[in-house]
């Protein structure tokens, strides 16, 4: 019938009660470890059945994380498209408003137009926020300003004195306003000429890309307590965000944020100046 390597067999064919003990002590180890392989057998399919069950899980929060980052993406995009098309609309006011500032100086820019600015600059402003502008200061690429200046060097003065008055009576940052309790950045520098005695129809609420147009370039290496400087997160006029007051030996009056305030701050401590600073 053959040969076999059973506890009978064993007892059939073993040559003595030593050899019989051998044997069968063989066939125990043999069923010992046979029993191991098979218990860590079923213990690697319960862990393989587990770590299917958790894969198929993580599989599936996969695809329903990605489907929410496309949907995330999607909605960004619309409202970076939305806001893009807001910003162009604002440019297009601002743009209007340069041209009948040259045009006819006693055109007084009206509250609403005022208003539109304003929102155009704290869009800019957000805009900024979010982009990497790796320039301390851009390249001068033919912009043009006024020939001439409107503010004496005593205006300048007091205008200065004025910005630092109320930096240093820590005034909080508001959108939007000019003063006495609050001020934004374009606000700070209007109400710090204004109190210099500059008025209408000389000098009228615009916002940091209009002031750049509508004031004398001076080079940076060339400011003087009073001058203005402009920051932009591309390098062109409808991307001036930023206007400050120098106040001398490489610093300035702001007011910078919300989050911030009004601040005494060195030039380049914001990154984007343009090449030259304004001269009411």
């Amino acid at each position: 019938m053959g040969g076999g390597f059973t506890d009978f067999d064993s007892l059939l064919h073993s040559d003595g009660p030593q050899d019989l003990m051998d044997r069968l002590s063989t066939l125990d180890s043999l069923g010992t470890q046979n029993s191991q392989a098979l218990f860590r057998f079923k213990k690697a399919e319960e862990v393989a059945r587990e770590a299917k069950k958790e894969a198929d899980a993580a599989r599936e929060r996969q695809q329903i994380a990605t489907a929410k980052v496309a949907a995330a993406k999607a909605e960004a995009d619309a409202a970076r498209d939305a806001q893009q098309k807001e910003v162009d609309r604002l440019q297009k006011i601002q743009d209007q408003v340069l041209r009948e500032l040259n045009a006819a100086r006693k055109k007084r820019v009206t509250l609403e137009q005022q208003r539109q600015l304003a929102l155009l600059e704290e869009a800019n402003a957000t805009i900024a926020q979010g982009t990497a502008i790796y320039t301390k200061i851009w390249p001068d690429i033919g912009f043009k300003g006024r020939s001439t200046s409107r503010s004496t060097p005593e205006m300048r003065e007091k205008a200065v004195e004025f910005a630092k008055k109320q930096v240093l009576a820590r005034k909080p940052y508001i959108w939007g306003d000019e003063g006495p309790n609050a001020f934004d950045c374009s606000g700070l520098v209007y109400a710090a000429y204004r109190s210099a005695g500059l008025g209408w129809p000389n000098w009228d609420r615009l916002n940091s890309s209009l002031y750049f147009s509508y004031t004398k370039h001076v080079p940076i290496k060339d400011l003087l307590p009073g001058d203005l400087l402009f920051y932009s997160y591309k390098g062109t006029v409808n991307t001036i965000h930023h206007i400050t007051i120098y106040a001398g030996n490489g610093m300035m009056w702001e007011a910078n944020s919300k989050g911030k305030g009004l601040l005494y701050s060195n030039i380049y401590s914001i990154k984007g100046l343009m090449p030259y600073g304004g001269r009411v």
